[in-house]
């Protein structure tokens, strides 16, 4: 059963309107950067099954794209899981006008504006992994094909370590 939490972010809701198990993790966040590795760090966790979500545009078209933190994203890989040409990475003010979210805190749910998902295919053959809850220092588990479903998401080889 999903849990509400303090401090609940648009992703959040977006889970429990739509009955999605899932768990939260709250950590202290330092914010200097690499904000999915210090996730990763501070909840011990494998940076494996800590997700990233970039925003990007395939093709001029916003896109959000799901990375493990331990590699990074493929943009040409991510053009042809789009069918597209070219992606390039979204300008980081961009990403926030686009998604509500700010950077660091980016989740590809509950987004301010419905954006298309690709998640790394590689998150299917995990149990349960991590991602943004929609805010810095807190972090959300649960399955990947819930996250698939919920997000709308495709999923693709999009990474490259």
């Amino acid at each position: 059963m999903a849990r509400r939490t303090a401090g609940g972010t648009p992703a959040l809701t977006a889970l429990e309107r739509a009955g999605v198990t899932h768990r939260t993790h709250p950590y202290t966040a330092p914010g200097v950067g690499a904000y999915g590795t210090e996730a990763a760090d501070a909840l011990d966790l494998d940076p494996r099954r800590v997700f990233k979500t970039l925003v990007a545009e395939v093709d001029g078209a916003p896109v959000l794209a799901m990375v493990p933190v331990a590699g990074t994203l493929d943009l040409k890989s991510l053009a042809a899981a789009r069918g597209g040409k070219k992606a390039v990475m979204a300008d980081p003010a961009a990403a926030e006008r686009l998604t509500g979210y700010v950077t660091g805190g980016i989740s590809p749910l509950g987004t301010k504006r419905r954006l298309p998902v690709v998640v790394e295919a590689s998150a299917m053959e995990l149990w349960t992994e991590f991602c943004r809850a929609g805010r810095r220092g807190l972090q959300l588990e649960l399955a990947p094909a819930d996250l698939v479903a919920a997000a709308g998401a495709t999923t693709a080889a999009i990474g490259a370590s």
